[in-house]
């Protein structure tokens, strides 16, 4: 009865048409009757199902509650259809998009899934669907209807971090698409984990009550996951962040065990260039003695073309049998990108990650080997804690140097298979009792306990040191006492270990300096100020504006990118400046915070701020608009909490857009116990109480206790309903 008042409900709210399909809404109604949400008092969607299908109706249901916009946002995005949405300029992406995902292809393999993942995309698409059926109100831009085989699209399983590897500016020069533009930051743009993610598992040994803890601190694009608890009578109950739009969660945890994946530098996407030889209409490309013709196909994209019309371009790409032609080198040869493709391992694996129970189950799992991008920093109850790298990792020729392209006529240079999980830097259970990963490579994650780098090949990790992994280091070597709340203090410790190697170098700088040097009487008050300082971020700290600003000069007069944090790049930005130009970069820094702020005594939580936005492209940051104080700064001097984001032209302050996103600190006691905050707050509607109910929490660390067991939620309960209620 209920089930047919609700189909009836929403024919008349949906008018003649829906009316039609009633039969298909009595479908969709039997199945939202047997999921419950339950909202907590933060908005967090705690959902529960009979099977584990019913629990992936309700929760991305839920998730398209909370902010449908991103979900569509990360599908247009992950089909190659964010042109159909924002016009021409978008082609280049959907074009990229479309060299690997084929809608025929994604069918197909959705056909050959195993029945119980096929049940479980069925379900995501029916949840989405019914989602529309129910709110009239709602309006997407492309996708008026979600298949099951949709699923199948982010082509690494969890954030499509691979793809965006290839340059759109390259790619369109080679295939004459029209100059990319920017398109909605809701999507997966700009996504991944910026300026790294801190994971942290530490022994039972090195903590007080016994009990092994895990620190899930993300550094994503703001508001790019949604957290919530998924669980049904079937088995899985799990609880995390959540790509919006994706059915399983992507960081968190069960009553048993723990995982925090981070952004490896493992190299697993490489690209060849091709010599081409062209004959008449074909192209081959050299292989060792022998031509190869060059695979051609067509790639036709849809474009919103203005006036309510759309427009179709396609295209002839190439590829080899190593990927997809992406660029033209300066010399003329073709550049191709060679990089994993298995959308059902990587969504198998995913998804089963959340319903293991133990380590060897986790494990298990694992020999999928369908993760490219992700380290992973785990814990358990039964004491465990490891760092896992990569699973998908090519065997390769280590004459050649991946991190560059490679010279595709040797065969030689061809992937060889995969290693196995045992040929990888793993560690499990080290004498140190800690685990730390923050992008940085494997042979320091344990500290004394850590692989031997000249034991693996170089390409297992291309990247090296960078300053938050000596800061995670410092804070776990040789402390035994860790409770929830210390791991807690540790995620927002005010260190910042970049400046420690850089500030002295500068205080050297202004020593050395000539006596009738203007710029000694000029910096004499910002030197004293600096020399003075702990070199630990705070709101109220001069100091720490001084810091960033001047960073930021002395990183723009060594060229480095804004993001680079390595220890390699602290040394190439006092190999590339001179004593006198890190001295100019000061008095840069100071006359950047006089023009905006009339003096450089600026205290750093006036200019670094947290102001919730939608993320729609439109939306513009404002002074006059509240926002609160963050006492944290970049990833990129150290801080492990961290914060990073623009000053537009329009605005005097600095605004946050990535950085700590999720933070959770978890313990696996008899009962597991976690901490949690998001950014901003649940809900991606302005209008709700749980827009914004985050900040201040968010803004000073203070993590909020999460409800993960049903007698947490008594007196913590907002509503509790069936979806379509």
């Amino acid at each position: 009865m209920r089930a047919f008042l609700v189909a009836i409900l929403a024919g008349l709210a949906l008018g003649p048409a829906a009316q039609a399909a009633d039969p298909e809404l009595a479908r969709l109604s039997a199945i939202a009757a047997r999921v419950t949400i339950t909202r907590d008092d933060w908005g967090i969607a705690h959902v529960r199902g009979g099977t584990d299908a019913e629990a992936v109706f309700g929760m991305v249901y839920a998730q398209a509650e909370d902010d449908f916009e991103r979900i569509e946002a990360n599908y247009l995005t992950a089909l190659g259809r964010v042109a159909e949405a924002e016009g021409p300029g978008a082609l280049a992406q959907d074009l990229r998009a479309r060299l690997y995902v084929d809608p025929a292809d994604l069918q197909a393999r959705y056909r050959q899934s195993p029945p119980w993942l096929r049940a479980l995309m069925d379900a995501w698409a029916d949840g989405l669907n019914y989602y529309l059926d129910t709110h009239p109100d709602a309006h997407p831009k492309v996708l008026q209807r979600f298949e099951p085989w949709m699923a199948l699209s982010f082509t690494e399983g969890s954030i499509g971090g691979d793809i965006e590897r290839i340059a759109l500016a390259d790619l369109a020069a080679f295939y004459g698409v029209p100059t990319p533009t920017r398109v909605a930051a809701l999507g997966l743009a700009g996504g991944h984990d910026a300026s790294g993610s801190n994971g942290i598992a530490v022994s039972p040994r090195n903590t007080r009550d016994g009990h092994a803890l895990l620190l899930i601190n993300p550094h994503t694009s703001f508001y790019f996951r949604s957290e919530l608890q998924m669980a049904s009578d079937a088995g899985i109950d799990v609880y995390g962040a959540v790509t919006w739009g994706q059915f399983f969660v992507y960081q968190g945890f069960n009553d048993r065990l723990g995982w925090m994946h981070t952004s490896s530098q493992s190299d697993a996407v490489d690209r060849f260039a091709e010599t081409i030889v062209r004959r008449g209409d074909r192209f081959f490309y050299r292989y060792g003695a022998e031509l190869r013709p060059i695979a051609v196909s067509t790639v036709t994209l849809s474009y919103a073309a203005g006036g309510g019309r759309m427009g179709e371009q396609t295209f002839t790409v190439f590829k080899t049998h190593r990927g997809p032609i992406v660029a033209r080198a300066a010399d003329g040869r073709w550049i191709d990108e060679a990089m994993m493709f298995e959308p059902v391992k990587a969504l198998e694996q995913s998804y089963l990650l959340t319903r293991a129970r133990s380590y060897p189950d986790y494990m298990k799992v694992m020999e999928l080997r369908a993760n490219t991008s992700n380290n992973t920093v785990f814990a358990d109850a039964d004491g465990d804690i490891a760092y896992l790298h990569p699973q998908f990792i090519p065997k390769r020729d280590d004459r050649f140097d991946y991190a560059h392209v490679v010279d595709g006529a040797y065969p030689a240079a061809d992937w060889h298979g995969l290693h196995a999980l045992a040929d990888a830097p793993n560690i499990l259970n080290p004498a140190t009792g800690w685990i730390q990963n923050t992008n940085n490579w494997p042979y320091s994650a344990a500290g004394a306990s850590s692989p031997k780098a000249a034991a693996y090949p170089r390409y297992m990790d291309v990247g090296g040191e960078n300053v938050r992994g000596l800061h995670a280091i410092a804070l776990l070597t040789d402390r035994h006492d860790f409770t929830l709340g210390a791991l807690e203090r540790a995620a927002y410790d005010p260190g910042q270990p970049g400046f420690d190697i850089l500030i002295p170098e500068l205080l050297s700088a202004y020593d050395g300096a000539r006596p009738d040097d203007p710029l000694e009487a000029r910096l004499a008050e910002p030197i004293g100020v600096l020399r003075a300082w702990d070199r630990r971020w705070a709101a109220n700290s001069v100091a720490t504006a001084l810091a960033v600003y001047w960073g930021e000069a002395l990183w723009r007069a060594a060229g480095l990118p804004p993001s680079a944090e390595n220890l390699a790049d602290y040394g190439s930005a006092l190999a590339k400046t001179t004593p006198d130009e890190r001295l100019q970069a000061l008095a840069a820094a100071c006359d950047r915070l006089e023009r905006r702020f009339g003096t450089w005594r600026v205290r750093w939580g006036d200019i670094n701020r947290f102001q919730r936005l939608t993320g729609d492209i439109h939306q513009t940051y404002s002074d006059a608009a509240p926002s609160a104080a963050v006492p944290f700064t970049s990833g990129v001097w150290g801080s492990l909490a961290s914060i990073r984001g623009p000053s537009p032209p329009n605005v005097n302050k600095r605004y946050g857009e990535a950085g700590n996103s999720f933070v959770a600190v978890v313990e696996f006691g008899p009962r597991v116990r976690a901490l949690a905050v998001t950014a901003g707050g649940e809900s991606g509607h302005p209008g709700s109480s749980h827009f914004v109910d985050e900040a201040r929490r968010y803004a000073i660390g203070d993590l909020r206790e999460v409800y993960f067991y049903p007698d947490q939620l008594a007196g913590h309960t907002e509503r509790a309903y069936h979806p379509g209620d």
